[in-house]
């Protein structure tokens, strides 16, 4: 529909005709036809003085109001009063500026005036006493309970196999500019201009993934944007399978992730990886705590899963990779392996590498990596290759398609955006995976959580698979009358973090059964060997004080916390707790 210049309009606002000028006015009511645009050049919208052809002007005595015709009706403006200096120009008349146009101005100029505009130096004012106030300007309280979180982290001792400790740089990157861009998109392709520099960053981002993991860009193409691991794996799912399709991974009683793919015992799907896909899961062998490969491949035969998953949150031992291919090229389904856990020891060559037998790998990037919060994937591309024994080799069986059906599958399929500051973030934490020093530190972990495995073995503890061969240990509490629940409650108490966790076989999902340990962010602080012999000594004697406060108070959980309050043998060993563990240094904070 064409509104530029049409030579008439019969469309009718229903204005009724009346007035002197107008002898054909009839009795009753008639909609004028209005004429959107005049054929004349200059015409416009104007009050026309009285006498003048059209109209006629009828000013109150006060100046107040003002009637003027347009388009041939007769309309009324409430115009405001103006004073008017005493000389020259004849006393209370109203201004000779008071015309039309100053009628028809909005509103909002009629009230400041162009007098009125603040100078560029008072917006510049305005917007720095808005923009550069400090948190504790800003949000005093949010503030306070940030420094609280720092305090905790600073004076208690964390053993959460999932969490760590990040560097200023990395912390710089997250709090930075960065998040005021908009990107969605990939480098080169976005929805929004002025992206230069955040697709220089990305670019740089995608290297770096390269290097820290010893991967060549022909072969493998890496997508940076997933907010966490959780959304990688669905945007991988979401990107090669159809609604209802079918996945396969260990179950989390065993050491696995929601994320693939679970249902509880009453049927209940947990994440959207069931919800959307049907799954299936293996599970570990219930006497030794370890995958059976051989049912693995028996239920995936059965199954026939259109991908098979391989790694897992809670399980302390190599994964055979070559194993899985086998069974994945035997059953018809794409490989590929959730490395979250164990990815910065991949990358520093601690534990055997998924990207040797695996299509697709995805990951968190914080955990051992020691980065922000987010995830990653990394999948297959280029020619296809040949696969022989469980290995790759070079072939010619066509193409690999994974990289648009993922990139699509994460964005616009998943999720919005990608967040530029932990893009950047990440950077730089690959920067720092590559180097000599990360190895060590890697190594370090895994010293550390041998030395921690043992001084509980020592102390008569059950470790499922009795031990480790990564940076996390399983402790079935089982054997103590203890839940994780319970023993996680009173390390808290004590300014220790762990976290319960199911064990195969007991009910996890109503009382699990035991708790996951882990070394990387007390050795990020700086522990050695040493160090976690007394981390076990003080875990022990959470789970005296656990017993001993079970017997006073019982199993309900309100009376067990209570039993909690006050307690001279918590109060003694969160005094400790907190001695040793401001011993160390704290990243990003220690000066």
């Amino acid at each position: 529909m064409d509104l530029s210049r049409p030579a008439s309009s019969d469309l009718s606002l229903g204005l009724h005709s009346h007035g002197p000028s107008h002898a054909h006015a009839r009795v009753h009511a008639v909609a004028a036809p209005l004429r959107l645009f005049d054929d004349t050049e200059d015409a416009k919208p104007e009050r026309l003085e009285g006498g003048e052809a059209g109209g006629e002007r009828e000013d109150d005595d006060d100046g107040g109001d003002q009637h003027f015709s347009l388009l041939r009706h007769s309309l009324c403006v409430k115009r405001p009063r103006r004073a008017v200096n005493g000389g020259g120009g004849g006393g209370g008349e109203t201004s000779s500026c008071s015309s039309s146009s100053a009628a028809l101005r909005p509103a909002k100029r009629q009230a400041t005036g162009e007098g009125c505009r603040p100078d560029l130096e008072t917006r510049r004012t305005a917007v720095r006493a808005w923009g550069n106030q400090s948190l504790a300007e800003a949000d005093p309280d949010v503030h306070a309970l940030m420094e609280l979180e720092l305090d905790r982290q600073v004076r208690g001792i964390e053993l959460i196999a999932s969490e760590n400790f990040v560097c200023r740089a990395v912390l710089d990157a997250l709090g930075s500019h960065l998040t005021n861009k908009y990107s969605e998109g990939l480098p080169g392709a976005r929805y929004y201009g002025g992206n230069q520099h955040i697709d220089a960053i990305e670019r740089l981002c995608h290297e770096r993934a390269h290097t820290a993991f010893g991967l060549d860009p022909a072969c493998w193409g890496v997508n940076v944007q997933p907010y966490s691991c959780t959304s990688a794996n669905l945007g991988v799912y979401t990107g090669l399978l159809q609604p209802k399709d079918r996945i396969m991974g260990l179950e989390p009683p065993s050491g696995g992730h929601v994320s693939h793919g679970y249902y509880t015992p009453g049927g209940k799907k947990v994440s959207g990886a069931s919800i959307f896909f049907e799954s299936l899961s293996y599970k570990v062998n219930p006497q030794t705590g370890l995958i059976d490969y051989d049912k693995v491949e028996e239920r995936a035969m059965d199954f026939h899963p259109k991908i098979l998953i391989c790694g897992g949150s809670s399980y302390p031992r190599e994964w055979d990779f070559a194993r899985m291919r086998l069974i994945a090229d035997k059953c018809g389904a794409v490989l590929m392996c959730d490395m979250a856990h164990i990815s910065g020891l991949v990358a520093a060559k601690e534990c055997r590498s998924p990207f040797e037998y695996c299509d697709v790998v995805t990951s968190t990037t914080h955990k051992n990596l020691r980065g922000p919060r987010g995830g990653i994937i990394f999948f297959r591309k280029g020619k296809k290759l040949r696969k022989r024994g469980g290995s790759f080799s070079q072939g010619d069986e066509g193409e690999y398609d994974f990289e648009d059906k993922i990139n699509f599958g994460v964005f616009p399929s998943m999720q919005g955006g990608p967040h530029n500051n932990h893009i950047a973030a990440l950077a730089i934490t690959l920067k720092q995976v590559a180097t000599p020093e990360y190895k060590a530190y890697i190594q370090q972990v895994k010293k550390n959580a041998q030395a921690l495995a043992s001084a509980l073995l020592r102390r008569k503890c059950r470790l499922v698979t009795g031990g480790t061969d990564n940076h996390l240990v399983l402790w079935d509490l089982r054997t103590l009358g203890l839940t994780g629940k319970i023993f996680e409650k009173v390390c808290e108490a004590c300014h220790i973090s762990i976290n319960k966790t199911p064990i195969y076989g007991d009910n996890g999902s109503i009382s699990p059964g035991g708790v996951r340990i882990g070394t990387p962010a007390m050795t990020t602080r700086g522990c050695l060997e040493d160090d976690f012999e007394l981390i076990a000594e003080f875990l022990i004697r959470a789970t005296q004080i656990a017993s001993n406060v079970l017997k006073e108070h019982g199993k309900l959980q309100k009376e067990f916390l209570r039993g909690l309050q006050n307690n001279k043998d918590v109060v003694e060993l969160r005094n400790q707790v907190e001695a040793f563990a401001s011993q160390f240094a704290m990243p990003g904070f220690d000066v």
